[in-house]
């Protein structure tokens, strides 16, 4: 098992760890360098003990998708390789967001037409889901507060304790470290315990 932190500040989602001698931790540096470390050694857990922001809670998470009906993907990749491919591939096919790609290197992402910047989309986004450095993140909270949307929602893997709290003081919602379809899949009752799509049909209420 591995988990991916910020070298300022890291944890796990709950604030608690229960990792055993095989569990490495990826710590993510300031110069976006990455490195593994057992999670049970002392610097990964002086790097834990660190992060106090707390962003919202389960409950919140999913009335923050239920009442989405739009998504930006900062960051979008054309790359199937890429994390920002899998979720925006997830996104057209098992939701019905109004799915929009923004990244100024690109023209278009599985059949979609990419936007140089947040400004240049059809409509504020809902939630504007960012995949890029930590560091990246401040500058990319102006560029939510200035096109108008309300909840920035930053990638699993991607913490910045400081832009979480900026973030906030300028009045949005923000949501860190966690993956947009991850938290929709699990909410919508087909997330197997690895993190695939399990195909499996309930009888509960989805989140699309």
């Amino acid at each position: 098992m591995s988990t991916v932190t910020d070298a300022t500040t890291a944890t796990d989602a709950t604030g608690t760890t229960a990792a055993s001698n095989d569990d490495l931790e990826t710590v993510r540096l300031v110069n976006g360098l990455s490195c593994e470390m057992p999670a049970n050694s002392p610097l990964a857990k002086l790097l834990r003990s660190q992060r106090t922001w707390e962003g919202p809670d389960a409950k919140e998470r999913l009335g923050i998708l239920r009442k989405a009906k739009s998504v930006a993907i900062v960051g979008a990749s054309s790359n199937p390789a890429r994390s920002s491919y899998f979720v925006a591939t997830y996104l057209l096919q098992s939701t019905d967001y109004r799915v929009y790609f923004v990244n100024p290197n690109a023209t278009e992402i599985l059949g979609q037409p990419v936007y140089p910047d947040l400004a240049s989309l059809p409509e504020v986004p809902d939630i504007v889901d960012v995949f890029r450095r930590g560091s990246d993140i401040p500058s990319v909270i102006d560029d939510v507060v200035a096109a108008g949307a309300k909840t920035i929602w930053v990638q699993l893997g991607i913490w910045n304790q400081d832009a979480a709290y900026y973030g906030e003081e300028q009045g949005l919602t923000v949501v860190m470290d966690r993956c947009l379809k991850v938290e929709h899949a699990r909410f919508n009752g087909g997330l197997h315990l690895l993190g695939f799509d399990t195909g499996q049909i309930t009888s509960r209420k989805t989140v699309r």
